[in-house]
């Protein structure tokens, strides 16, 4: 038999085999391709009286400050959801499908992990609730390196998250996952909000030296405010990376003195922005004559916690925030009621985006009828609600991003009390901040995870 013979004959069988294969046990080998899944994670069962949620904060650590906030609001959005209190945003969310017992009649419980602000100890606090404690939603953290990591995993076990104070770029774009949600706005919008403000009153010849905390929310703003200032007209001197909790930054700002620079950037957050901010100043630049100029320090994201923190070195810095407690609007009205009611001070920032976070979950189980993750995700999808002290806002679709107003602001001169520390300089609209999407890539991934 010749040699074309014997590859014909093969051929033929080897077609007739994968034919056969094809016909006879498509669901064991396209299982993975086609099958739904049949039951989620931690799903509570139908005679089930309670439903957890897990809230993953940052008790120790360089952002342990907005961890504690974030707590605090996560506990008083847990009592209102289950009907106790005066309600707060519950009653002013617009539309809502929440009836202030529990979640689809369940009545809400939790528990608690510590990220320390570190990635690796964020994500097995996540892991642990998950596995152990039955978490069908986690919610949390202050940094963006946690939520990428904690986003990644709950993407792979199928639960929801809800992620906290998050600012870098990636965390709705090239790290984007379908099982992550963000209300906070982003390096990107900061941009956008600050530039105009800046070009008003710094003008267009500038020189800028960054310093930046070296992860993925420090690396994209950095790259955000560096596109909108040289935009502007300004020249970047130099950029230097700073590790998360270096305390002392006296090596890092030596630096600027002789740099030619007459704007320091100083993109840091927490207690690192209180430690450079204040050591900046103390170094004699806030104020300086350089070029001709004043020498400006710009902090593009700070929030009314780390305003105390700094003291008298926030006045007159400019940034930008994504909420602040002084807005006159019903609904956040209604949460500093609440808040103050419950802890004797106002919220912040990070304290107002979790409290948002946990409703908006609550909400979408209830539109969905379901806690089945896909369901609950496609309510999100595309929702459009007001009432929750952001002006009308958008979770959209494409990468899961909040599209709403954003604050700039400036640490006040004259502040009438310990906590009235920021003034608003401008409201900017959605629509001077919205981009598209595609520009930062990355895939959602899929709904169904088994």
């Amino acid at each position: 038999m010749s040699n074309n013979t014997n590859n014909t004959r093969r051929g033929f069988l080897r077609a007739s085999v994968a034919a056969s294969i094809a016909a006879t046990a498509p669901l064991y080998f396209m299982k993975s391709a086609y099958a739904k899944c049949e039951t989620f994670r931690n799903i509570p069962k139908a005679d089930s009286k309670t439903v957890t949620l897990g809230f993953n904060v940052p008790q120790t650590g360089a952002y342990s400050d907005e961890g504690a906030d974030e707590l605090r609001a996560f506990k008083l959005a847990v009592k209102h959801l289950n009907g106790e209190g005066d309600g707060g945003m519950v009653k002013t969310m617009k539309p809502t499908s929440l009836k202030g017992n529990g979640i689809l009649g369940k009545k809400v419980k939790f528990v608690t992990g510590d990220t320390q602000t570190k990635s690796d100890a964020a994500r097995a606090s996540a892991k642990r609730m998950i596995e152990k404690d039955g978490v069908v939603m986690i919610s949390g953290g202050s940094s963006s390196g946690v939520a990428v990591a904690v986003q990644g995993l709950c993407q792979e076990m199928g639960v929801i998250f809800m992620a906290g104070l998050t600012h870098s770029n990636d965390t709705t774009g090239k790290d984007k996952r379908r099982y992550g949600f963000r209300h906070f706005f982003n390096a990107k919008m900061t941009g956008s909000a600050l530039g105009p403000v800046l070009k008003e009153e710094m003008g267009t010849d500038r020189k800028a030296y960054h310093l930046t905390s070296d992860y993925t929310w420090g690396w994209t703003q950095e790259k955000s405010i560096i596109e909108t200032t040289e935009a502007l007209g300004w020249k970047t001197v130099k950029a230097v990376k700073t590790p998360v909790g270096a305390g002392d930054f006296s090596q890092y700002i030596t630096p600027v003195l002789n740099s030619g620079a007459d704007v320091l950037v100083l993109n840091h957050y927490g207690k690192d922005m209180i430690n450079s901010l204040t050591q900046s100043v103390q170094f004699g630049l806030k104020g300086k004559k350089v070029n001709g100029k004043k020498f400006e320090i710009i902090v593009p994201l700070f929030s009314r916690l780390m305003a105390q923190g700094a003291g008298d070195n926030i006045k007159g810095i400019l940034g930008t925030t994504n909420w602040n407690w002084a807005l006159k609007d019903e609904g956040s009205q209604a949460f500093v009621k609440s808040f103050g009611k419950e802890y004797g001070f106002p919220p912040s920032q990070a304290a107002h985006t979790c409290y948002v976070q946990t409703l908006l979950y609550a909400n979408a189980c209830e539109m969905a009828g379901s806690f089945n993750p896909p369901e609950v995700i496609k309510a999100l999808e595309g929702f459009k609600f007001d009432g929750m002290g952001n002006g009308p806002t958008e979770y959209r679709a494409a990468d899961h991003q909040c599209l709403k107003e954003i604050l700039v602001v400036r640490g006040k001169e004259k502040p009438s009390s310990q906590f009235d520390l920021l003034e608003i300089v401008k409201q900017v609209p959605r629509s001077d901040v919205e981009y598209d999407p595609k520009i930062f890539g990355g895939d959602l991934g899929p709904y169904e995870v088994c």
